[in-house]
């Protein structure tokens, strides 16, 4: 065999070392693996871009300013009606009347006792029964969710929306109550249930702090209306089954053999804000109240993520 045979011959299956790194200079050098995209992190302020647009859409919509205007027209035609009591009776009043015609700071807390037992909590449940079954109901609730938003992160922004409207609707009446009773009886020292008369600056202080407390009540009252609102897709059913648990419960409350169901029941709770007409304040009741208040939030709060966070979108 020649020589030049013996050079050009191949072994079967081999390549030659020289063929071999003559097609890697050929070839073009490999570029590293391209990591996978890393999702942009969100805007530490888009959780309150979000709750900012939830509150502008509440407080522009017709119904819950109207309900605003009606709960705070209450307290005027409350104070008018007693001004007209206090003005007709020559025997003397008692009570409530004589309470509110004696010093315009007790309008307020008069309003609130009245108002909140049902009124109050109508108007939070409308709004927070509304929250996500209205929106599963109208059919855009799949389209929020489609949005980098997060179930969890939508169903806070629904709740906190729920409660600074609890929160105004609290203040609207506390504050249409106080601007009638100054306008229609006297202002001065105010005498509290305990009979220890307080400055007015002290009066006023503690209806701030009344308004804290039955705010507390209307967002506990909300976490109860928002975890209704997960069970179903017509807001309509989530707003009267709220309604019929405060009526209910009101109805519980007035039963005597029914005494020791009223410490658990939410209603309960609710005029206990009058802690503040005793001096010094009744800090522990206040305290138990919130308590409660706080109670209810999680229970109901956590049910309603769990069913929110669990259940299939389709509306």
């Amino acid at each position: 065999m020649s020589t030049a045979e013996t050079r050009t011959r191949r072994t079967p299956g081999l390549v030659p070392v020289s063929e071999t790194l003559r097609t890697a200079e050929q070839r073009p050098p490999e570029r590293p693996a391209t990591p996978a995209p890393v999702p942009p992190a969100r805007a530490p302020w888009a959780f309150w871009r979000l709750l900012a647009s939830e509150l502008g859409l509440t407080f522009r919509r017709p119904r819950n300013l109207v309900m605003l205007a009606v709960l705070a027209s209450v307290p005027i035609l409350l104070g008018v009606t007693l001004r007209l009591v206090s003005a007709g009776d020559e025997d003397g009043m008692g009570g409530i009347i004589a309470a509110a015609a004696g010093n315009s700071l007790m309008l307020t807390f008069a309003s609130l006792s009245f108002l909140v037992t049902l009124l109050m909590p109508v108007a939070v449940s409308v709004v927070a029964g509304d929250s996500i079954a209205g929106e599963a109901g109208a059919g855009t609730l799949r389209y929020l969710l489609a949005a980098p938003a997060g179930r969890t992160r939508l169903l806070a922004v629904k709740y906190l929306n729920a409660v600074v409207y609890g929160l105004a609707v609290t203040a609207v009446v506390a504050l249409a109550a106080l601007v009638t009773g100054l306008a229609l009886f006297p202002v001065g020292p105010v005498t509290l249930l305990s009979g220890t008369t307080v400055p007015v600056a002290d009066g006023l202080l503690r209806i701030l702090i009344s308004v804290g407390y039955v705010g507390a009540g209307m967002a506990a009252l909300a976490a109860v209306a928002l975890a209704f609102s997960t069970f179903t897709e017509v807001s309509i059913g989530a707003i009267a089954g709220t309604v019929v648990v405060v009526v209910v419960s009101q109805v519980l409350r007035a039963i005597p053999q029914l005494d020791g169901l009223a410490d658990y029941l939410l209603p309960t709770w609710w005029n206990g804000f009058d802690g503040v007409l005793r001096s010094p304040v009744d800090t522990a009741a206040l305290g138990e109240g919130l308590l409660v208040f706080g109670a209810y939030t999680v229970l109901f709060g956590s049910i309603a993520w769990a069913r929110f966070t669990g259940k299939d979108i389709t509306s």
